[in-house]
Parts: C-alpha cells; sequence; structure tokens
C-alpha cells in the first residue's frame, strides 16, 4: 500500500503577510511560496543576531 503525500498550499507574499500570526514566537519564512517553520538561533549566531538588531 503506498500512501501520497498532500501538495503543500502554495502562498503569495501578501497571503502570507496576512496569514503570519501577530504576536508569535516562532518564526516562519515563505520558500517558494510554502510555510516554512524556522528554528530559533542558537550560541554565536543568535548572539550576533541580536548585536545587528540594535
Amino acid at each position: 500500500m503506498t500512501q501520497t503525500q498532500a501538495e503543500p498550499k502554495i502562498y503569495t507574499f501578501d497571503e502570507f503577510i496576512e496569514w503570519y500570526p501577530e504576536q508569535s514566537e516562532v518564526r516562519y519564512e515563505l520558500h517558494d511560496g510554502v510555510i516554512v517553520e524556522m528554528p530559533k538561533p542558537t550560541g554565536e549566531h543568535s548572539d550576533l543576531a541580536g548585536f545587528l538588531i540594535e
């Protein structure tokens, strides 16, 4: 028996912005129309990102 995987919904940038949850602790990015959950940066990467934002 073979399982078929459902095709992911393809979002436009405007749909992604409308969908994006406010006050979310989770980061998301749009890759070729697919919404992808991004892991939180850790260690030196997090420190550098914090420095760049300041």
